[in-house]
């Protein structure tokens, strides 16, 4: 008798669930309100270069704007209302989140080109316990372990990217809220939908005027918030070259900083792993999202004894990785974001080609328009290659191998960054001796890619300083 393969049906989403508008504005003081000059972007659907709606450029004005708004609403109303009073608006933006759920994760998939079962299942149900999870810190500040009497700073200026825009918005904003700080967000130029979707919860919630504030630009807009007068903390999500000139401008200022930027995260499977399980993990840790994640296990390190055996595993798993379409619920890996963050992949792969190292792609057919990578893997790979040093940020992973674990430890720790690790063995003596010596922010044990928002996340080195989450993820917002 003969097997039989069968084919996924297309199964996707409707967008019928969003109602997009044609045209933003800016959202300062609880109100859309246009821009003070004439400026406009077009942010578009990766998967189709399909213009989704045309967005307002804030300029130096506008953000001056907005930072007076978030000022008049901490001085007069949200700095000095009681924690407990906080905590209701928190609580109510979080049942609107997951009321709301469907439709922004659609909306998610469609700015940004990840599968909607990324968004509806991982990245909407964590914007909601964020906001839950903060909401019941509000009122018991003073039991978190960073003085008897805490206090706000005043206005924060928040820069977030275009790989998790809605997840980072909350990693900013609940925190902020929750101690008593208004805000000013800039989303990235690339996927500001959410952000302004999020603003008309804002609005729902009955938030008080200014507390939030969104403008929306490119590198000018953030770099005149960073470094505006009027704020007195400034987080920032995104690549460690602009994380390092914010920094610079920053410096002899009175500011707080909190940095979290790139990562080459190194995903350690010894022989004794459960290599199936472990397969999974080296896929989710860097395939997911396209590879757009800060944290991708985006270098592999497989002992010597397994190296061929976790290969042939993972060629044959990933080619049942479905390529296309975001909105159809069977995909796996959805499109590169922009047309620049492709061509970065491809000259970096290209580079990879160049010195040498051997690549392999997954067999699949890429769509006619949009923005594709094939979900690719280099074997040969020293760490001399620039694709084991540099972060790609995309479905690139690299292979390289070892004989001891001090040998992983040495070649893992052999980066710049430092914010994530996997380890993956059935010895529960080895993990943790391997988390003690890793120099990573996050060392997840036989998993890969999992957040909780009581647990603190952030880097070292290259990687960036401060935490977001948990009780950690506090303390920048209070002094």
């Amino acid at each position: 008798m003969t097997g039989k393969t069968f084919e996924y049906a297309p199964a996707p989403e409707s967008r019928a669930v969003v109602d997009l508008a044609s045209s933003y504005g800016l959202f300062i003081g609880g109100e859309f309100t246009a821009g003070a000059g004439s400026a406009t972007f077009k942010t578009i659907n990766p998967a189709t270069e399909e213009v989704l709606a045309e967005v307002t450029e804030a300029g130096e004005a506008d953000v001056d704007r907005a930072v007076a708004a978030a000022r008049r609403a901490y001085e007069r109303v949200w700095g000095p209302m009681p924690g407990r009073e906080r905590a209701k608006y928190l609580f109510r933006i979080a049942r609107i989140v997951q009321e709301r759920s469907r439709e922004l994760a659609v909306a998610e998939s469609l700015d940004n080109g990840k599968p909607i079962r990324e968004s509806r299942d991982g990245d909407l149900p964590l914007v909601a316990a964020w906001f839950f999870y903060y909401a019941g810190w509000a009122d018991k500040l003073e039991h978190a372990g960073l003085g008897t009497e805490p206090r706000a700073l005043g206005v924060a200026g928040q820069v977030i990217p275009w790989n998790f825009p809605l997840m980072m918005l909350a990693w900013k904003i609940a925190p902020a809220l929750a101690t008593g700080n208004t805000v000013v967000l800039k989303p990235a130029e690339t996927t500001p939908l959410t952000a302004l979707l999020f603003a008309e919860i804002c609005q729902q919630a009955d938030l008080p005027a200014g507390v939030v504030n969104i403008v929306t630009g490119a590198g000018p807009t953030g770099q005149a918030l960073v470094t505006h007068a009027g704020v007195d903390k400034v987080a920032f999500t995104g690549s460690t070259a602009v994380g390092r000139g914010i920094a610079r401008s920053l410096a002899g200022t009175d500011k707080r900083l909190t940095l979290e930027l790139g990562g080459k995260a190194a995903n350690v499977v010894f022989d004794d792993a459960p290599l199936d399980q472990a397969v999974e993990g080296i896929v989710n840790g860097i395939f997911f999202n396209q590879g757009h994640v800060c944290c991708a296990g985006s270098r592999l390190l497989v002992q010597e004894s397994v190296a061929d055996e976790v290969l042939e595993r993972l060629k044959a798993r990933m080619t049942t990785l479905r390529v296309g379409d975001p909105l159809d619920k069977n995909t796996d890996v959805g499109a590169i974001n922009s047309a620049a963050q492709l061509a970065r992949i491809r000259t970096l792969s290209d580079t990879g080609d160049a010195e040498g190292a051997e690549r392999w792609s997954a067999p699949c057919t890429l769509p006619d328009h949009g923005f594709w990578f094939a979900p690719t893997i280099f074997t040969g790979v020293t760490q001399a290659h620039r694709i084991a040093r540099e972060e790609i940020f995309g479905p690139v992973l690299s292979v390289l191998t070892f004989r001891t674990p001090a040998e992983a430890v040495a070649k893992a720790n052999n980066t710049p960054y430092g914010l994530s690790a996997g380890v993956w063995t059935e010895k529960g003596s080895r993990i943790l001796w391997m988390a003690e010596q890793l120099r990573a922010g996050v060392v997840w044990a036989n998993t890969f890619n999992k957040f909780d928002p009581a647990s603190p996340f952030g880097g070292y080195k290259e990687s960036g300083y401060g935490r977001e989450g948990g009780r950690h993820g506090l303390a920048g917002y209070l002094r």
